[in-house]
Formats: C-alpha cells, sequence, structure tokens
C-alpha cells in the first residue's frame, strides 16, 4: 500500500524560452527557414541544442560572443532541436549541444570538434573559412545546397547523383516493393510533361538520398510514372500531379500533404522511421555506468523496482516486464530511457528516491539534469504507468529532489538469469554430540 509522499510543488518540465532573440546575431533557424543555410554560398555554424540541456545553457553567451566577431564573415545559427526534431534527426543529432559545419557541400556538414568558449570557435569557423576558400581556388567549389536542375524528362526521379537513391516503381514491382517489402514509402506519382513535377525532381532526389542515409533504408522514396501505369494511378485515386502518397505495412496508404522542398520531404520520412523505429532497450541497473549513461543521455529515466524473484517468481517478474516493454515502445518517440532493478538490490537508489516504504512494484521518473524525480503513485500497469507518463509529458505532476542531490551510488549486481528465484540453502544441524539430559535440566 503506498502512502503519500511530501513532494516539491514544482513540475518536470519547466517552460523554457528560447536560448536567442532578434537582437542577438545568432540566427534562430527551423524547418521553415532552413532553406536559407542549404541555399546560402556562405559558411555557416550552427548549434542544434535543447532548452533543458544544462551544457547548452553554458554554451549561450560563448555562442553569442562569437557571432558578433563573425558577423559579415561566417554565419552563426541555432537550432531547438527539442522543438524541431525533424531537423535534429535529419542531421544525425544524438546529443546537445553539437555544432555542425555547412560549408561547400551544405548536403554533407562536418562536425565541428574545437573547443566551447568564444574564441575557440571563432578560430574554429576561420580554419573552415580558409578551407573553403582554398577549395574554390583550386576549382573545388562543392555543392552550396540543393541542386536545381531543370530539362525534361520524367518528374521525380531525381537530378544528377541522387537519382540512384529513387526506386522507379512499376505495375510489376509496385506490390512486392512497396505493399509486401519491408519499411515504408513515400511514392510520387507523376506525368513527364508536369511543370510541377519537373520542379519536384531535384528535391525529390536530394531527398531520397538523405533519407537512404538518415533511415538505413528503412523509408524509401519512389517514382511512378502515371501515364506508362494508368493501372496503378487509378488504384490509388491519382487525379493530378504530382501526386505524393504514404505507404506503412499493414496501413491504408494517405495522402502527404507536407511542403515539396528536400527538408520538408526529408522531416516526413523521419516520422515515419521514429513512428515505426522499435522501443528502446529496458535495461537492468547492473553496475552505476548504466545509470549514469542512462539519465545523463535522456531527458529523462523511468526507472522501475520490481518485487523480489522469490516473491513473484519468474512469471510474475516477465509480466512487470512486459508492461514496462509495451510502455517504452508506446513513448518510444521521446527522449526517455528505461531501468529496471530488484527490490533490496540498489538501497541508495530507494532511499534516494523514498521507494521504500511504498510497496512494490514501484515506478520513479528522473530528470538528472535538474536532480527531481516524480513517483508512481497509481497502478503498476498499462493504464496507471500511461496517465502518469502522459501527466509528466505535458508537465503535470509533482515532484521532489533526488536525495543527496546525485544520482546515487550503485551496487555492481549479477544479471537475473530468467529463472524463478531459489531459497538459500540452510545447513544441517547435527543433533549427535547434543545431551538431550542436560539441554532438559537447564530449561527448568
Amino acid at each position: 500500500m503506498r502512502t503519500s509522499h511530501g513532494v516539491l510543488a514544482c513540475t518536470l518540465f519547466l517552460t523554457v524560452h528560447a536560448f536567442y532573440s532578434s537582437s542577438d546575431d545568432v540566427v534562430e533557424l527551423n524547418p521553415s527557414n532552413f532553406n536559407k543555410v542549404l541555399q546560402s554560398d556562405s559558411l555557416w555554424l550552427i548549434e542544434f541544442y535543447a532548452p533543458w540541456c544544462g551544457h547548452c545553457q553554458s554554451l549561450t553567451p560563448e555562442w553569442k560572443k562569437a557571432a558578433t566577431a563573425l558577423k559579415g564573415v561566417v554565419k552563426v545559427g541555432a537550432v531547438d532541436a527539442d522543438q524541431h526534431q525533424s531537423l535534429g534527426g535529419q542531421y544525425g543529432i544524438q546529443g546537445f549541444p553539437t555544432i555542425k559545419v555547412f560549408g561547400a557541400n551544405k548536403n554533407k556538414p562536418e562536425d565541428y570538434q574545437g573547443g566551447r568558449t568564444s574564441q575557440a570557435i571563432v578560430e574554429g569557423a576561420l580554419t573552415a573559412l580558409r578551407s573553403l576558400v582554398k577549395g574554390r581556388l583550386s576549382g573545388k567549389s562543392g555543392s552550396s545546397g540543393q541542386s536545381r536542375q531543370g530539362g525534361g524528362g520524367g518528374g521525380g526521379g531525381g537530378g544528377g547523383g541522387g537519382k540512384k537513391d529513387v526506386v522507379e516503381l512499376t505495375e510489376d514491382n509496385f506490390d512486392r516493393l512497396v505493399l509486401h517489402g519491408e519499411g515504408s514509402w513515400l511514392v510520387e506519382f507523376f506525368a513527364p510533361w508536369c511543370g510541377h513535377c519537373k520542379r519536384l525532381e531535384p528535391e525529390w532526389a536530394a531527398a531520397a538520398s538523405e533519407v537512404n542515409e538518415q533511415t538505413k533504408g528503412q523509408v524509401k522514396l519512389g517514382t511512378v510514372d502515371a501515364t506508362v501505369h494508368q493501372g496503378l494511378a487509378s488504384r490509388y485515386g491519382v487525379r493530378g500531379y504530382p501526386t505524393i502518397k504514404v505507404f506503412v505495412k499493414g496501413e491504408q496508404p494517405v495522402d502527404y500533404e507536407g511542403g515539396r522542398t528536400r527538408s520538408d520531404i526529408v522531416a516526413r520520412a523521419l516520422d515515419l522511421y521514429s513512428a515505426n523505429a522499435p522501443p528502446p532497450e529496458l535495461l537492468e541497473i547492473l553496475k552505476e555506468d548504466v545509470l549514469k549513461k542512462t539519465c545523463e543521455d535522456n531527458q529523462l529515466c523511468i526507472i522501475a523496482v520490481l518485487p523480489h524473484i522469490l516473491d513473484t517468481g519468474a512469471a510474475g517478474r516477465n509480466g512487470y516486464l512486459e508492461v514496462m516493454m509495451k510502455m517504452a515502445d508506446k513513448y518510444k518517440q521521446k527522449a526517455w530511457g528505461w531501468l529496471w532493478t530488484e527490490a533490496g538490490a540498489q538501497m541508495d537508489l530507494e532511499s534516494s528516491l523514498g521507494i521504500g516504504g511504498f510497496g512494490y512494484p514501484a515506478m520513479a521518473a528522473i530528470n538528472a539534469r535538474k536532480m527531481k524525480f516524480a513517483l508512481l503513485k497509481g497502478s503498476f500497469s498499462e493504464a496507471g504507468i500511461h496517465e502518469f507518463l502522459r501527466d509528466l509529458s505535458v508537465g503535470r505532476g509533482s515532484t521532489s529532489s533526488v536525495g543527496g542531490a546525485a544520482l546515487p551510488k550503485i551496487h555492481t549486481v549479477e544479471p537475473w538469469d530468467g529463472k524463478d528465484g531459489v531459497l538459500p540453502e540452510e545447513d544441517d544441524i547435527d543433533l549427535s554430540d547434543v545431551d538431550l539430559d542436560d539441554l532438559e535440566k537447564t530449561e527448568l
């Protein structure tokens, strides 16, 4: 039976204003204006950040100083990758802050590896700029964004080298590849004479290459010449060109209603990839590194403390783990880590979260950056945990400070072997040398 627990009336998620304003020399970027980077001849230095990231907050004043110093020489921008996850995913952002250098080839930015002071940032930018200028001097101009190729021919198939990543679909291969194959698809139905299709062609080709790389082939872009394969066009109700359809295995196709730029197409493809990606791994807390890495690398870490194996047996424990895995799958688009431990195995952890007196199973969500946590007060079930996590995701619920204001000490333990628990063997007592008469006299 859980009792009420004193908590601070604050939330895990605080509204954080954008780090940069119009008065700064840092250009705040988002999916709507990111094309100014891709179509620019200038060198750009771009920070991908999250408002809740402490390192990002520390970098902000240095980033502003660097932007002012580089004004008119190098463009300096910033992307709130927590709010604009499509852009972060597009460029493989896995931690914050991440700084990318968009130089000669805007489609393949390079990682900035220098220091995080304004002076180091300026020096790194100027080094990249010198490299860009030398490349131009030697005739290696690279690519400054999306090449726009005109010309006739089929639409949507792509221009230049990117055409190899666009799959040409026909009535012979459509069902095998799109309907019965693995992964998800964005399919453009075009007509060779269509002007809009011709304008879409280089965007579609560039997006296909990027999507193929970012999703490891799990989302594909294809084209259908609707004037040749009229049966396919009729099957999917195509009445105008270009028409783009989204195909997810086992579901009815839906119309693509996004923008027609490379970044718009890539963003939709990454959303598809994320929605159909496997759930995050559920890890047992076996040593300190597991807790530290999971909690520090994710916005939240969800921790379950399950009853001792002798209390539930393997079947009972697997039931609890199955509930957690279902919830991890349900919330897989969140930047959350998922952990579990056995009651009594990590007493310092239980103590720092105030779990000990509330019974098992128990669950807590930790924000390691703020050293705050929230406890599950409802049932350890799909419905109870969903309600708990839903409240957290919208900033509701009560939190407390983690005991000691730091992640607790974790003891190294052996992993669960998946079997029922076994009671410890008791030593046999040899009574052959005991004089029972003497015992009776002692009792009297």
